[in-house]
């Protein structure tokens, strides 16, 4: 019997489609860190949705026996930011026929998978990163000249990050390139449970250290020598639903099939953003 293009869509559709997005969302380093909450909906490229944040109320001090019987309102304000879907990741494999697609579907391989996700995914990462732009004075958030990651160093993004005021309403990160997270293992008072530190959840199958107040994670996309430290508001990551769609190539008179996986995508810098990150370098 032979295998057409309906039959490869639909165990596409039935081993694919349903995983593959949740798939992509966990494989992320950063964009599984940052800030992903947003109001309105994506459907189509160029749509746009708004991340809000209600602002806090100046509030009053009052005295008893004096002022106290009374207090005064402030309207309600909010800090938004608008974020356009403007990206579209995607990864693509040419085949020679059905049959090869649909062997690697049937057999559970997920070597075509994994390839698929980790294009997408470092195309999403990469963007990100270049939204990254710490604060360069009062005070500054970039660090230079720093050859090794030592626990003073890490001391030092602490303070940075408390007297920026980052909220402790969620967690704080770090993400550090191989050679820094090699010397966060060799350092004693950062890799020794004798100081406090532990172990963290897994994000995107990489195992987390919390250090200092960060929970900090080895990303080896980073060249040598730089690392982040961050609160996640101050990135903002909107996805729409992955499409995985296959076709024919009949009509450039060619024999052959493209599959193809993508999603459209939007990220902005969040509120207070260079106050809200710090960076490491050599």
């Amino acid at each position: 019997m032979k295998t057409n293009l309906t039959d490869v869509q639909y165990q596409v559709m039935k081993f694919w489609s349903p995983v593959f997005e949740k798939e992509l969302r966990s494989s992320l380093l950063l964009g599984g860190l940052v800030n992903k909450d947003y109001e309105g909906q994506i459907t189509k490229g160029g749509d746009q949705v708004t991340v809000s944040q209600v602002n806090a109320p100046t509030g009053q001090l009052l005295t008893i026996g004096t002022d106290a019987d009374a207090f005064s309102t402030e309207k309600i304000s909010t800090s938004k930011v608008n974020i356009q879907i403007t990206k579209r990741a995607v990864a693509a494999y040419e085949f020679e026929d059905t049959v090869e697609i649909l062997s690697m579907i049937d057999r559970g391989n997920q070597d075509v998978n994994d390839a698929l996700k980790y294009a997408m995914g470092n195309q999403i990462n990469t963007y990100l990163y270049s939204l990254i732009s710490p604060s360069t004075s009062a005070p500054d958030h970039t660090t230079a000249s720093v050859t090794d990651m030592a626990a003073s160093v890490v001391s030092a993004q602490r303070v940075l990050a408390g007297q920026a005021k980052w909220p402790k309403n969620k967690p704080w990160y770090s993400l550090l390139d191989p050679q820094y997270y090699g010397d966060v293992m060799d350092d004693t008072t950062l890799a020794s449970s004798l100081y406090g530190a532990t172990d963290a959840p897994m994000v995107g199958g990489v195992l987390g250290q919390n250090r200092f107040g960060f929970t900090m994670f080895e990303d080896n996309s980073l060249t040598a020598d730089h690392g982040y430290f961050f609160h996640p508001d101050f990135l903002h990551l909107v996805m729409g639903s992955v499409s995985v769609k296959i076709s024919d190539l009949h009509s450039q008179k060619r024999f052959g099939y493209i599959m193809s996986v993508d999603v459209l995508f939007g990220a902005a810098q969040g509120i207070n953003h260079s106050k809200l990150c710090t960076s490491v370098t050599a």
